[in-house]
């Protein structure tokens, strides 16, 4: 009975640390899931400083964690995301850019300069061989290789 006492004088520590710990998780992560979870260990805290029992401490930490977020943490979300660049970057920037062929390309090898001024391993995607200077389209990227197809053949239904 003395150990289980000992832990409910001392909670206040370990409520400190748990609050602690998610917020370092939280500014590793950023995705104010472990902030909620850390404000749901500050009303714990709380309800240990007004004298509340170890389990009524749990049950209003996770109340209130859980309360948080299922409510304030998807708003959260979508307030910090509005601002975000909808524009495509990495591989998908790439999807549908046009260039021109500048070694034969054929379904084996290839090389074509993208209209963003890169040069890439390129291949074609069906079957038959492209010319240099013909102009193409990105149609997939796998690993290094861009899959392209001549533009000819995408204007056409």
């Amino acid at each position: 009975m003395e150990f289980i006492q000992t832990i409910e004088d001392f909670a206040w520590i370990g409520w400190l640390v748990l609050i602690l710990v998610f917020l370092v998780i939280e500014m590793l992560t950023l995705d104010f899931t472990f902030l909620m979870l850390s404000i749901g260990g500050l009303a714990g805290l709380g309800a240990d400083l007004l004298g509340a029992p170890l389990w009524l401490q749990v049950i209003i930490a996770a109340a209130v964690a859980a309360v948080l977020i299922l409510v304030l943490r998807p708003p959260l979300l979508r307030r910090l995301r509005r601002g975000e660049d909808p524009t495509p970057s990495n591989v998908d920037a790439l999807l549908g850019l046009a260039g021109r062929v500048l070694a034969t390309t054929s379904e084996v090898a290839g090389q074509v300069k993208l209209a963003n001024g890169d040069i890439w391993t390129a291949r074609v995607e069906g079957r038959g061989a492209l010319d240099p200077g013909t102009p193409v389209r990105v149609v997939r990227i796998d690993g290094a290789t861009a899959f392209v197809r001549p533009e000819l053949e995408e204007q056409t239904p």
